[in-house]
């Protein structure tokens, strides 16, 4: 029954430590179990506000493992790492309940602690609050000490009690903090894994799709194939087909890409603008109107973006006026945010968060080609960035697109 016992025993405090892991306090790290600096602070602060609400000279965070009592925050004393077994709080803090005892060496719970008996050291007064999370689990005590016997106030033991859910609060912070992390770090995986997946696939049907075109371009060019035949008529189909089926492998690829170890380097707006304008064609034709703005963003991604942004431009025209295109950005100590407006045939309020997903097109009547991707893609290099891509209305009619990219990078 013994060895039953000892076995649930180390199998619970073995749950205890992947438990408080979970909240980034990792009990295995040289035995001593720290947060992150900024929870320290605040739980210092905590701390210190309890011992003077309680007019009590010390006061701790315990943080109980399966092996010590880790002090993660202290007012009085230096924080340190005790045995489990030399704990006060180790005694009394799975009850869930407030323990308040004036002399701790006429507690038969305390009487032979050696943090009473003057082994370790001579506390008299002891009060602590059991830290119990929404899910029931208790990490620990937050708890006030002295070397000389006092008595608590109803009030002040209840603002203990109050001190203590905040504690609990901080706590959560980390644990969420840990775990957005741990979901960052996964994502981050999963990007290279699904680039490294579209690059291969997109080279395996790159290579047949190329082949097909060429002998496509081969057979228009026989002059034995009438330009108004049936046969010429399916080539130019065959062609058309296997053009923007090539076309949204690369879209494909670019989109997969997004994201992955980006290098913020200072740019200059208008230097990649007109770069991506000159590559579209639109260099000398008046239609694109920039302003001059720096900012800290991976180049490529920004060329990118821009390309996919002027692309949209064009193939969504309005036919009632001719193309304009004005590209502004402001820039502060929070980062910087640019606005890409024109005049084409705009987005509805309802499909403007629906045009952010990835392959979907509103397929509107004399719309140009595209694979439902370039708005998705410019929305990821914008979280991959760590800011963010929206929709508006142009004044006059037409689609703004802010992008905002944070310092900081």
């Amino acid at each position: 029954m013994t060895e039953i016992q000892g076995q649930l025993s180390f199998t619970k405090d073995a749950g205890r430590d992947l438990e408080l892991q979970e909240y980034g306090l990792d009990p295995k790290v040289d035995s001593t179990l720290l947060p992150n600096a900024a929870v320290m602070s605040a739980l210092q602060n905590l701390v210190r506000l309890a011992t003077e609400l309680c007019g009590a000279p010390f006061g701790v965070v315990n943080i109980i493992s399966a092996e010590y009592q880790h002090q993660i925050g202290a007012w009085g004393v230096d924080p340190g790492v005790c045995s489990r077994e030399d704990s006060m709080c180790a005694k009394v803090f799975l009850s869930r309940e407030r323990t308040v005892v004036a002399d701790a060496s006429q507690d038969p719970r305390f009487a032979d602690n050696p943090f009473v008996t003057g082994e370790i050291g001579s506390v008299r007064f002891y009060a602590s609050v059991p830290l119990q999370t929404d899910s029931g689990f208790v990490p620990g005590t937050l708890c006030v000490f002295s070397d000389k016997t006092k008595e608590l106030r109803p009030e002040q033991v209840s603002m203990l009690e109050v001190l203590a859910k905040q504690v609990v609060e901080l706590l959560e912070l980390q644990h969420r903090t840990v775990q957005l992390d741990r979901t960052y770090s996964e994502l981050r995986e999963s990007n290279a894994k699904l680039a490294g997946f579209a690059g291969r696939v997109s080279h395996d049907l790159r290579i047949p799709l190329t082949t097909i075109l060429g002998y496509v371009e081969l057979v228009e060019d026989d002059p034995d194939v009438e330009p108004e035949s049936t046969a010429a008529r399916y080539l130019d189909r065959i062609g058309a087909s296997g053009r923007r089926m090539l076309g949204m492998l690369e879209d494909v690829l670019s989109y997969s890409r997004v994201g992955g170890g980006i290098q913020p380097v200072d740019v200059s707006l208008r230097e990649i603008t007109e770069e991506v304008a000159r590559d579209l064609g639109m260099e000398s034709q008046s239609i694109v109107d920039v302003e001059e703005l720096r900012l800290h963003a991976d180049r490529g991604q920004l060329r990118t973006l821009l390309q996919n942004l002027l692309s949209n431009a064009m193939n969504y025209r309005s036919p009632d006026r001719g193309l304009r295109i004005r590209i502004s950005g402001v820039s502060n100590y929070h980062g910087a945010t640019i606005y890409v407006e024109d005049n084409g045939k705009g987005i509805n309020p309802e499909d403007r968060a629906k045009v952010l997903e990835p392959l979907v097109r509103l397929r509107r009547q004399g719309d140009g080609p595209g694979s439902g991707l370039g708005l998705a893609t410019c929305s990821s290099i914008a979280k991959a960035h760590g800011g963010e891509l929206s929709l508006a209305e142009t004044p006059g009619g037409g689609t703004t697109v802010a992008v905002s990219f944070p310092a900081g990078l």
